[in-house]
């Protein structure tokens, strides 16, 4: 057979080339929207990932937030709570002291009498006596009080006398007298200064021993004995 014309074959080798030109063209398409694709999905996946980074730093910093504030209410509740405690404690204290300062003003008042009472003064004398065990014993009362004092020392002498006999069987007697200073005066209101209710102290050997047995101490201690008996009666 004869050969075909060139100028078919260079025809053919236009359209193989024109497809292979098209092939390729087809391909570098095919390629560039895979890698467009991937690199779409890659900076989805990446945006997915910073979003939810931030999403999770914003939830962290609103716990720790909230956690800080729950703290700091914590905080300033219980030190409320603490300074109300501490006030109501502080307001009760106060209350029983102006209460136990009322019972004692009171008592004062109706012991003022007392000092004139020849028994009682002459009850204090004997217990002092019987807490010095002395022969001689000087009492020192209130100027105002001197006549009664000075009435009840051979009461208490005869007193105490008879009481260390019936206790110990032993005959024992003491000499009593009456200190030339004096104890201060009655309690005057609205005055201040040095006071006293009434009562008597004693003492012995130049005064290195004295008993003091004088209204106000006598009340001082029976107050301060009996805090605990009228705290619980009035503020239980």
């Amino acid at each position: 057979a004869p050969p075909p014309p060139r100028n078919s074959s260079a025809a053919m080798d236009s359209k193989e080339a024109q497809a292979q030109i098209s092939q390729m063209i087809s391909f570098i398409e095919s390629e560039a929207r895979d890698k467009a694709n991937e690199i779409q999905k890659k900076g989805e996946e990446e945006f997915s990932i910073e979003v939810h980074r931030l999403i999770t730093e914003q939830k962290e910093k609103i716990r720790q937030g909230y956690e800080k504030k729950v703290k700091q209410i914590d905080t300033q509740y219980a030190i409320a709570k603490s300074m109300a405690i501490n006030k109501q404690r502080l307001e009760k204290i106060k209350a029983r002291q102006e209460v136990m300062h009322k019972i004692e003003g009171d008592v004062r008042g109706r012991l003022k009498s007392e000092s004139q009472q020849t028994t009682f003064i002459t009850n204090l004398i004997v217990q002092g006596l019987l807490m010095l065990l002395e022969d001689q014993v000087v009492v020192k009362c209130r100027q105002a009080d001197v006549a009664v004092v000075q009435g009840c020392l051979p009461a208490a002498q005869a007193e105490y006398s008879k009481l260390i006999k019936a206790e110990t069987g032993a005959a024992k007697t003491t000499s009593l007298s009456l200190d030339s200073e004096y104890l201060p005066p009655a309690p005057v209101a609205g005055k201040d200064g040095p006071s006293c209710l009434g009562g008597v102290v004693l003492h012995c050997q130049s005064g290195k021993i004295s008993i003091d047995n004088t209204i106000d101490t006598r009340l001082r201690l029976v107050m301060e004995q009996a805090k605990p008996a009228i705290r619980g009666l009035l503020f239980p």
